[in-house]
C-alpha cells in the first residue's frame, strides 16, 4: 500500500508524548519554534494522561516538506524524554 501524498505547504498537527514535568510543554515549544519558527501556540493543547505519569502536547505547524518534518521529529525524539512523536 503507498503512503498518501501530502501537499506542502499544509497545516500539519503533531502530537508529543513525554512524562509529565513543569517543563515539558516548554522544551517541546522551543524545538518545534526552532523548527517551525512562528507557529500558532496559541492552538497547543496540553492532556494529561489518567494517571498523570504522561502528558500529550499537541501543536499544529506550517508544514514546508519532509526533510523539516524528519529534522523536526528527530529533534524531539534526541532529547531522550520524548517517548512517541506522532
Amino acid at each position: 500500500m503507498e503512503r498518501p501524498t501530502i501537499e506542502f505547504p499544509c497545516d500539519y498537527p503533531i502530537a508529543v508524548v513525554g512524562e509529565a514535568a513543569p517543563d515539558f510543554l516548554a522544551l517541546v515549544e522551543e524545538i518545534v519554534e526552532s523548527h517551525a519558527p512562528g507557529f500558532p501556540r496559541e492552538r497547543t493543547t496540553v492532556r494529561a494522561s489518567g494517571g498523570g505519569r504522561w502528558v500529550s502536547v499537541r501543536v499544529s505547524i506550517t508544514a514546508t516538506g519532509e526533510p523539516q518534518l524528519r529534522a523536526l521529529f528527530a529533534a524531539l525524539k534526541g532529547t531522550g524524554r520524548v517517548q512517541a512523536v506522532l
